[in-house]
């Protein structure tokens, strides 16, 4: 086996951080503004093609692959600009990939390549400890969709949804449905979230159209199949977070200054930073595994998916505590970018189901992949 990304992708890696590294100074316009996300450097990136990186050539895409996104998804991590790469890319774009639906692949998929159109998913419903293979509340009668889906993340901007929903045809099951979120019956309104720079929805849908995607009854598989795609892209997204947090606070304290000495020379602020290190190397292995995983679509997806997922977690969690810690005061202040890190690390932590989530899924993974004992 081999993990490593090839010289290609390494150059879309400089590329991505040379010109997202560029443009950092979009968070704070975002940040103290009122804007939902940055529409220039949306347009920018669209301009480049990321948004047709893993989308097939039929479709207008680039016919890349999911390694491809995954060094993008490090690279948005580390930077944290605020456009819907995310949502639109990463999450949406799969989704609509995943259900093998040949004629809404061929509807949607070309606008979401040109930039088009910005998509995001609406599965989450406001209740605790539920995940997107839960059976939703939403429900669609002879093709119209009513119900409320909170928090849509992106949902202020985007122009589609994949929304989970039951209908009768879906019989215990659930399915899901593409819907146009600037038609009449849908209302928007901003959800506060506990990361400012990702701007959240509560989407209302009242007797609106929406369309099929995939077949009756099958949202609940298609979801745990979504679920392991994403969690490896998220795994990179935070392992990007994770890696520019200790850079941060790597910078930071070579140059702060407590009792006539550089803060970093002190053993503990270097066996602090040593513990982070560690914590984002193995990260990273999870995160590597995942990817080869995703990218062969093996039969240890399940099990790479939950490993990666959970040492990401840990690992940016960890790191942007870090952090924020080692900055000292201005660490906690709004003008300082450590809380930027720290805010983001809560928010993908829960995304997608928390750690209780994805330890089942790692302990029912292990069970399966067991060899029978002789």
């Amino acid at each position: 086996m081999n993990f490593d990304f090839s010289d290609e992708q390494e150059e879309i890696r400089r590329q991505a951080r040379r010109f997202l590294t560029e443009n950092r100074g979009a968070r704070r316009a975002v940040l103290d503004g009122e804007s939902t996300h940055d529409a220039k450097l949306w347009a920018a990136i669209v301009e480049m093609g990321w948004t047709a990186t893993a989308i097939a050539e039929e479709y207008g895409g680039l016919g890349l692959g999911y390694l491809e996104l995954c060094v993008l998804a490090e690279e948005f991590g580390a930077t944290l600009l605020p456009v819907p790469f995310m949502s639109s890319v990463l999450q949406a774009s799969e989704a609509i990939k995943l259900t093998d639906d040949a004629v809404q692949a061929g509807e949607w998929l070309p606008l979401l390549a040109a930039g088009e159109l910005v998509a995001t998913v609406a599965f989450a419903e406001g209740q605790a400890g539920k995940s997107w293979s839960d059976r939703p509340l939403a429900m669609v009668v002879d093709g119209r969709l009513s119900g409320i889906k909170i928090p849509v993340a992106d949902g202020l901007m985007a122009d589609i949804a994949v929304v989970s929903a039951c209908s009768e045809e879906d019989g215990d099951g659930f399915g899901w449905w593409l819907v146009r979120l600037t038609q009449a019956g849908v209302s928007r309104q901003p959800e506060d979230a506990v990361d400012r720079l990702r701007k959240h929805a509560r989407i209302e849908f009242d007797d609106v159209m929406a369309i099929r995607l995939g077949a009756p009854g099958t949202g609940a598989d298609m979801a745990r199949r979504l679920m392991n795609v994403v969690a490896v892209l998220t795994a990179f997204e935070q392992l990007g977070g994770a890696e520019a947090a200790l850079a941060m606070a790597v910078d930071y304290t070579k140059t702060r200054h407590a009792f006539g000495r550089v803060v970093a020379s002190y053993q503990a602020v270097k066996h602090r930073l040593a513990d982070v290190y560690v914590k984002n190397q193995l990260a990273r292995s999870h995160a590597y595994f995942g990817a080869w995983a995703l990218s062969h679509q093996s039969n240890e997806l399940s099990l790479a998916a939950a490993g990666a997922r959970l040492a990401a977690i840990d690992a940016f969690n960890f790191a942007a505590e870090e952090c924020v810690e080692l900055h000292g005061g201005i660490g906690f202040t709004w003008e300082g970018d450590a809380q930027l890190f720290y805010r983001r690390a809560r928010l993908l932590a829960a995304n997608i189901g928390g750690r209780p989530r994805w330890s089942r899924q790692l302990i029912e993974a292990l069970v399966e992949n067991q060899a029978p004992s002789q």
